[in-house]
């Protein structure tokens, strides 16, 4: 059995201490601990403030993250970067509006309006989305970074995009128009 001891310091140093008195240190970045701290924090303060919605759904995000540090784990990664959170937070808008939905066409709004705040609180830790002439214009720039003529070059535009504005453009309807402007090139 092996145990490791984790310190950390407040340079944002991990040392872990194993077995044999093996040590190893990993540094991480501001932006790695950033979006864990920010959420981390933010779970502080509505535990403390007794707010029991906020304090719930921050816990399930935690869990989700957690979820994907083990999966990440078992392939022999390191733990999720911001830009994975982000695409789980995102996961978890789509399903909460997809039930608020559901809820809604049902008659149930009680629990329509609980999905909507646990949106609401998701969406604190998301990046604020393009408005669509930034879309507009991003998509054009990625057409002709990548130098795409037609639809068979649709997955560099998306691909381009997808890497400079990570959580910030819905790839659905980009998608749609960048294969309206590539078939009518």
């Amino acid at each position: 059995m092996i145990i490791f001891n984790w310190l950390c310091d407040t340079s944002g140093t991990v040392s872990f201490a194993g077995f044999l008195g093996y040590k190893q240190e990993y540094e991480m970045t501001t932006k790695e601990r950033g979006m864990r701290d920010r959420i981390n924090a933010a779970l502080k303060e509505a535990v403390k403030g007794r707010q029991g919605r906020r304090t719930a759904t921050l816990r399930l995000v935690n869990a989700a993250i957690k979820d994907r540090d083990i999966d990440a784990r078992g392939e022999g990664k390191e733990a999720v970067a911001d830009q994975e959170i982000f695409q789980i937070l995102q996961k978890m808008v789509k399903q909460r509006q997809e039930s608020a939905r559901i809820y809604g066409d049902a008659g149930r709004t009680d629990l329509e309006t609980q999905e909507l705040e646990e949106i609401e609180i998701i969406a604190e830790f998301l990046p604020q989305p393009l408005g669509e002439d930034d879309v507009a214009a991003a998509i054009d720039a990625a057409i002709a970074e990548t130098g795409a003529e037609g639809l068979r070059d649709m997955g560099k535009v998306v691909g381009v995009l997808k890497s400079k504005f990570p959580g910030r453009i819905d790839f659905g309807k980009a998608a749609k128009v960048v294969k309206q402007r590539l078939d009518g090139s």
